[in-house]
């Protein structure tokens, strides 16, 4: 079971003398992680560090600590809290007392961690997209029962003999939903996956 966030979150800590400040966020592209991170680096602090995981995708950067001491423990915080499609950013305003690379990677892993652990998070449930044809006479009736499987009508296209509905549905739901398709129809519609 995966989780991302519901919205975004604030951690901050002081760890000898030097302050940690923690945003993250919920992102559903790589370009949504960039436009966050550069909308939240703070230039005052004199590290910002940061993490982000969207599925098989991910990235880090220690930003001037030394190498393995940020990053890297930011996103094992990320994956040990069961998240995914968040972006963690930390900033470091240094105190004058020197952490070693132990005491950095406990700091920053840590922080991140606090942050996700606080913060209000929902269930990512796996999705199919799909789609399929039907009359107008049946068209309300289609759309109520799809409403109860718990699909989000992504589209509808009117033409000259009905209707092409595209829709996001819970993966769990889609025999349920060919079988459902197939018995009000007596056999004529058969949804298609949109899936690659």
């Amino acid at each position: 079971m995966s989780f991302t966030l519901a919205a975004p979150a604030q951690y901050e800590e002081d760890i000898r003398k030097s302050r940690f400040h923690c945003v993250a966020a919920p992102i559903a592209s790589e370009a949504e992680a960039q436009a966050f991170l550069a909308a939240h680096r703070d230039a005052s602090a004199g590290h910002n560090c940061w993490a982000w995981k969207l599925g098989n995708q991910y990235r880090f950067s220690d930003d001037g600590e030394p190498g393995g001491t940020a990053g890297r423990p930011m996103l094992v915080a990320i994956e040990g809290q069961d998240m995914d499609r968040v972006v963690v950013l930390v900033s470091r305003w240094f105190g004058g007392i020197k952490l070693g690379t132990g005491g950095l990677a406990r700091a920053y892993g840590g922080c991140a961690a606090k942050c996700l652990q606080d913060a209000p998070r929902v269930e990512l449930v796996p999705s199919s997209r799909l789609a399929f044809e039907c009359g107008f006479a049946e068209h309300a009736l289609f759309k109520a029962r799809l409403l109860s499987l718990g699909a989000a009508i992504e589209d509808e296209v009117f033409g000259a003999n009905g209707v092409r509905l595209t829709l996001s549905l819970p993966t769990a739901q889609v025999t349920v939903l060919q079988r459902l398709l197939s018995d009000l129809s007596r056999g004529r519609i058969q949804a298609e996956s949109l899936d690659a």
